[in-house]
């Protein structure tokens, strides 16, 4: 897949389908870590369903000649990105973050959260967080090097999964 220039939007009513396929085909990969099939529908449920949450304060998309190539949303609290108040974070988080699978390897990822970065500044934050977990280690891999630091303060369990905190300070 040739990518010319990669732009940076906000998503539209009419591109919430496209998102939602780009969600699915992305995270397809992570199927087989899951023990249980149950689990897995569960999951790739929410993740359909996230496209039209209420709580989430902006979705971006990243295009190449009007194809979505990529994706991530906005929360502005734990409240709002996992109903969780406890975790007490009060700064932008970044939930699914997602390229197209024949699209990666080509800086998309890394367009998408300096945009996140770009929102996390336009609201006086001094932080951004993201969560990942341990079958995400190429995912973790790039937020590392694009300069997260783990905050362990901020972790929590989903049912057996450490879901880790990353927090990039602004």
């Amino acid at each position: 897949m040739a990518i010319n220039q990669i732009t940076i939007d906000e998503l539209k009513e009419e591109e919430k389908e496209a998102v939602r396929q780009l969600l699915v085909e992305s995270y397809q990969q992570y199927e087989h870590a899951y023990k249980s099939a149950q689990v897995w529908k569960e999951y790739l449920t929410n993740i359909i369903a996230s496209v039209d949450n209420p709580n989430v304060e902006k979705i971006l998309i990243a295009k190449s000649d009007e194809k979505i190539l990529g994706t991530l949303q906005l929360f502005l609290s734990s409240e709002k990105a996992y109903q969780r108040p406890e975790l007490r974070i009060f700064s932008p988080i970044i939930r699914l973050l997602a390229v197209h699978p024949e699209a990666r390897g080509r800086g998309i990822a890394q367009e998408l959260l300096k945009a996140g970065l770009q929102f996390a500044r336009s609201q006086g934050s001094k932080e951004l967080y993201l969560h990942s977990g341990d079958k995400m280690q190429k995912a973790i891999r790039l937020y590392e090097w694009f300069g997260f630091k783990r905050d362990q303060t901020k972790e929590f369990y989903n049912n057996d999964n450490l879901v880790k905190c990353y927090r990039y300070d602004l």
